[in-house]
C-alpha cells in the first residue's frame, strides 16, 4: 500500500475519532473544531510516511499539538478583547446559574479541573479515549514505563482532590452510600427469587 492509500485508510478509520478527542477539549467552542481536527489531518498528511501501523494514538498526540496551539489563539483572542472593551462582562451580559443548574457529576469534573493540564490530558486519554498504556505512551510521545507512571500519578492526585473536595452530597465523607443499603434486600423483594 502507498503512503497516500495509508493516509486515506486512517483518516476513513479515525476521523470521528479524532473529532470526539478534538470536540471534548474544545467544549463550547465547536466552531474550532473542524478547524483543529483539519489542522490534525493536514499535519498527517504532510508526515503521511511517519504514520503508524495503528496510527490513533499517534493522531492523538498530533491532536494535542494541533489543540495547544488552539488554546493559546482562543489566549490571544480574549487578551484582544478585553483590550478593545468587546467582552460580555463590558456589555452587562453575565451568564448565572442556580445550583439545580449542575449537571450530574459536575463535582468529578471539577476536581479533574483542580489538576496540572498534563494530569487532566493523561487521564482524559485513558477515560475517554480509551488507550491502554502502551497507546497512552504514543499518545504522549514517551515510554510505556513512563506513561504508566504518569497514569498512577495523576490518578492518585485526582483521588486526593476528590477527597479533599468532600462527597458531592452533605454524606458524611466515608458514610456507605444509600445504595449499600438496597443490595442488603433479600433477592425475593426484587423478584428474582
Amino acid at each position: 500500500m502507498s503512503n497516500d492509500e495509508i493516509f486515506a485508510a486512517a483518516y476513513r478509520e479515525h476521523y470521528w475519532a479524532v473529532s470526539r478527542y478534538v470536540a471534548r477539549r474544545l467544549a463550547g467552542h465547536t466552531g474550532e473544531v473542524e478547524e483543529v481536527v483539519a489542522e490534525v489531518f493536514t499535519v498527517a498528511w504532510r508526515r503521511r510516511a511517519e504514520l503508524p501501523h495503528a496510527p490513533l494514538p499517534w493522531l492523538y498526540g498530533v491532536a494535542r499539538n494541533c489543540l495547544a496551539n488552539a488554546v493559546r489563539g482562543q489566549g490571544r483572542r480574549r487578551r484582544l478583547l478585553a483590550r478593545l472593551g468587546n467582552d460580555d462582562a463590558a456589555h452587562g451580559r453575565h451568564i448565572t446559574s442556580g445550583p439545580e443548574a449542575e449537571p450530574p457529576g459536575d463535582w468529578v469534573h471539577e476536581a479533574l479541573a483542580r489538576l496540572s493540564a498534563k494530569d487532566q490530558e493523561v487521564l482524559r486519554l485513558t477515560a475517554w479515549e480509551e488507550l491502554g498504556v502502551d497507546e497512552l505512551a504514543v499518545a504522549l510521545g514517551c515510554g510505556s514505563r513512563a506513561a504508566s507512571m504518569r497514569l498512577h500519578r495523576a490518578r492518585a492526585r485526582l483521588r486526593s482532590e476528590i477527597d479533599r473536595m468532600g462527597p458531592p452530597t452533605a454524606e458524611a465523607p466515608h458514610a456507605p452510600r444509600p445504595a449499600a443499603t438496597v443490595d442488603a434486600t433479600p433477592a425475593k423483594e426484587h423478584g428474582h427469587g
